[in-house]
């Protein structure tokens, strides 16, 4: 029983040396949840890591969508060597691919968000021959106006550009100021030596 036990790890251990032997496992990575304004543009983030070398010709991503309320379960997007966006359903002429294969990147973005678009959505990367592993899904919520924390958060952002902005002005004014009184200086002492040699005393 031994020995055939160590018959086989002997085995495992050759394919894994030959590289016959491989952990595939197809990893997505999403942001979890997003929260949008009713009709503005929203980005659904969706990268990959593979453990096979990716290839345009055979990479297949596909993004579906499941309504919080009844409903089927509904394609938003394929991709198979090129975009594919839906003809048909809710998100005609909704869907607009925002990735890059080759950058592991496989985002989409919803154009004009309603609130019949409140839902999961599932993102699935398939890169022969690692077809396996997790799927990523996002949760939207469409809302009528940006949280509070989202206004906060812009208030910050445009306050953080006005205060570097006028820091920068402060900056390169006082550099301007500096520099003038250096010029005075230099020509109140080159003046100086003038003065003398036009005015000699006379002892």
């Amino acid at each position: 029983m031994c020995v055939k036990g160590l018959h086989f790890l002997t085995v495992l251990a050759g394919l894994a040396a030959s590289g016959m032997l491989q952990v595939s496992g197809m990893r997505i990575y999403t942001s979890g949840e997003i929260e949008a304004v009713n009709g503005t543009d929203v980005r659904l983030k969706c990268t990959f890591q593979s453990s096979s070398p990716i290839n345009i010709n055979l990479v297949v991503i596909s993004w579906t969508f499941r309504p919080l309320g009844p409903g089927r379960e509904e394609s938003v997007f394929h991709f198979q060597q090129r975009p594919y966006p839906p003809i048909e359903g809710i998100f005609r002429k909704r869907i607009v691919w925002a990735g890059d294969v080759m950058g592991r990147d496989a985002s989409i973005i919803i154009r004009e968000v309603k609130f019949t678009y409140n839902g999961t959505y599932i993102c699935q990367v398939k890169n022969p021959p690692d077809v396996h592993g997790s799927v990523g899904q996002i949760k939207l919520r469409v809302v009528k106006t940006a949280s509070f924390s989202e206004l906060l958060l812009l208030a910050l952002a445009i306050g953080g550009g006005i205060a570097v902005v006028v820091i920068l002005l402060i900056i390169i004014v006082s550099c301007r100021r500096c520099k003038k009184r250096r010029q005075m200086q230099m020509e109140g002492n080159e003046e100086a030596p003038r003065k003398e040699r036009k005015d000699p005393t006379v002892w």
